[in-house]
């Protein structure tokens, strides 16, 4: 009988082996763990470089240069090195600006794997507004394709800016029927152009899929509650829809919580979050995307996540980061970077002002100082 002997053993050490590697995967439940090691001089020297360039000395008064208020990173779903700086604190639920946008896909991702829409569902069916516009889906705010007329200036063309309008001004008590006014100047889906007013929009669809105690609650039940988020505030406009592209606040920490989930996969634990499907949507690139011949090594829109994928001929826009690189990125430098590979993801909140700051020249210097070559 020496071929069942021979199955049962190696079964048993393939048991053995599996629960070896599942102890091995580190989650912050409940709380993160720190990873602690030793750093040889060339480290050091790296950490030295990272800390350099992310905590320059800056003046405030004419804020010019890279002011950091927040670098985290994390490995293998550990803590490896964290400073703050300013007013931020270690619990402080700081402003992402349009990270929001992240967050919020992964919000509707847990809804998308309740079976609440599909992508190619009418807009119009979840917020009857956009009956004006019927053929714009779900799948296209998520590309920011909606074909929507809309311009997104901040400061240089305030008088002009579609966004700066929706926040501020006329659009200011109904941000969704604000933009569900606007004309289309393009085909549904056939052109990239970034809107806070598609991922608005996709707010308040997310409104129509729910009643209204469900949906004021939904953002924490869905998924900061499963992943243990405890800063988070996110501010509505007055009809009481959540400003889903640019208001969300949570600590360092907390978001660093999202970039662990999307870099498993939508997994947390043993519970998987957010649908396989659903990630890969967000990680793939727009298929109809354009690079615009100003600036040629954008980063590539995926589902609302930027990916450092060169389409079309572009190059990649962070090079010294590998191509399965993919981030959140917000307003004067908020940041969420994610490096499956490399198993690291980087949270960095700022007040950056004058343009210096340059994502690859950071991520390039915290591969230097903490990623481990791979195998």
């Amino acid at each position: 009988m020496p071929a069942p002997i021979l199955s049962r053993l190696s079964f048993a050490l393939l048991l053995c082996f599996a629960s070896i590697t599942a102890h091995a995967e580190h989650w912050p439940i409940p709380d993160w763990s720190t990873q602690t090691s030793s750093h040889d001089a060339a480290q050091q020297s790296a950490l030295a470089a990272l800390e350099d360039y992310a905590f320059a000395a800056r003046d405030d008064q004419s804020r010019k240069g890279v002011r950091t208020d927040a670098l985290l990173v994390v490995r293998d779903g550990q803590i490896v090195y964290e400073r703050y700086a300013g007013p931020t604190k270690v619990d402080t639920p700081h402003l992402t600006w349009s990270v929001s946008k992240s967050i919020f896909a992964a919000v509707l991702g847990v809804a998308y794997g309740q079976g609440r829409f599909k992508l190619d569902a009418p807009v119009a069916d979840y917020y009857p507004p956009m009956a004006a516009h019927p053929d714009i889906k779900m799948g296209h705010l998520l590309n920011w394709a909606s074909g929507l007329d809309w311009e997104e200036d901040y400061e240089y063309a305030p008088l002009k800016s579609s966004v700066v309008a929706m926040l501020y001004t006329r659009g200011r008590d109904d941000m969704a029927a604000f933009v569900a006014n606007h004309p289309s100047d393009a085909e549904p889906g056939q052109r990239f152009r970034y809107s806070s007013g598609d991922s608005t929009m996709l707010a308040a669809a997310l409104k129509g899929m729910l009643d209204a105690e469900q949906y004021k609650n939904y953002p924490w039940t869905a998924l900061f509650e499963p992943l243990g988020i405890k800063s988070a505030v996110w501010e509505t406009d007055p009809t009481g829809t959540f400003v889903g592209s640019s208001y969300a606040y949570m600590s360092a920490r907390d978001l660093a919580r999202v970039g662990l989930l999307m870099q498993r996969d939508g997994r947390w634990g043993e519970q998987q979050l957010l649908p396989k499907a659903w990630v890969d949507f967000n990680l793939t690139a727009f298929a109809n995307y354009q690079p615009d011949p100003q600036q040629p090594n954008a980063a590539v829109p995926g589902g609302q996540w930027w990916l450092n994928q060169g389409v079309n001929g572009s190059g990649k826009p962070w090079p010294d980061a590998p191509q399965d690189s993919f981030a959140a990125l917000g307003h004067w430098g908020q940041s969420l970077y994610v490096i499956p590979s490399k198993k690291l993801i980087i949270v960095r909140y700022a007040d950056d002002r004058d343009g210096s700051y340059n994502h690859n020249q950071l991520l390039k210097l915290a591969q230097a100082a903490f990623a481990r070559v791979q195998p």
